[in-house]
């Protein structure tokens, strides 16, 4: 197995908690799937196309900043998996760009299907195989918190890599979140 280098996080009772970031991305993978179930069989919904695009722009830039890496360090051939992906992701911003202004559901849905295709069939087999248990809860751990500070909005043309994104991906998040505070635009799920 191969370890991912990652600074350690304080034990809580002598043990890493928290969830594998397998099942943390697999979780926001089946909420950015009910999503896109949503705006795709119904008439265009602006609020729900908000929340998609805020969802899978956070999503997307915590996979950027630890999935990703993970999957250099780890994987056998990383690099060029970790670049096709991201370059496949930054055609998806670009689509949830559209989608923001109204454009066609159609591909955004598509190339999200792919997206989670991708993770369940390949990266997620492949990281639970080369890392260690707390290896992948140390991650979990970190995607969430990412997730958190992330941008609400797709910015395609931003740092992809560490350590630009880890740095500008929060900067802008907090221009996101003050944006969608003054606009008053939907973020969450459970705003919807």
């Amino acid at each position: 197995m191969s370890e991912v280098n990652l600074p350690p996080l304080p034990p809580i009772g002598g043990e890493t908690s928290g969830r594998s970031v397998v099942d943390v991305l697999a979780e926001q993978h089946r909420e950015a799937l009910a999503l896109t179930e949503r705006l795709t069989t119904g008439d265009y919904d602006k609020q729900v196309a908000s929340v998609l695009v805020a969802t899978l722009s956070r999503h997307l830039s915590a996979e950027e900043q630890y999935l990703y890496p993970a999957i250099r360090t780890a994987v056998p051939g990383g690099d060029e998996i970790a670049d096709r992906e991201l370059a496949e992701d930054r055609d998806l911003l670009m689509l949830l760009s559209g989608l923001e202004r109204g454009e066609e559901p159609g591909p955004v849905a598509e190339a999200i299907r792919r997206h989670v295709a991708a993770d369940a069939e390949e990266l997620f087999p492949l990281l639970e195989q080369m890392v260690p248990a707390e290896d992948m809860i140390r991650l979990g751990n970190r995607v969430e918190t990412a997730e958190e500070a992330a941008p609400t909005r797709p910015h395609p043309r931003t740092p992809s890599r560490p350590p630009w994104n880890k740095v500008v991906d929060p900067a802008i998040g907090v221009v996101d979140k003050f944006r969608d505070l003054i606009t008053a635009r939907k973020t969450y799920v459970r705003d919807l």
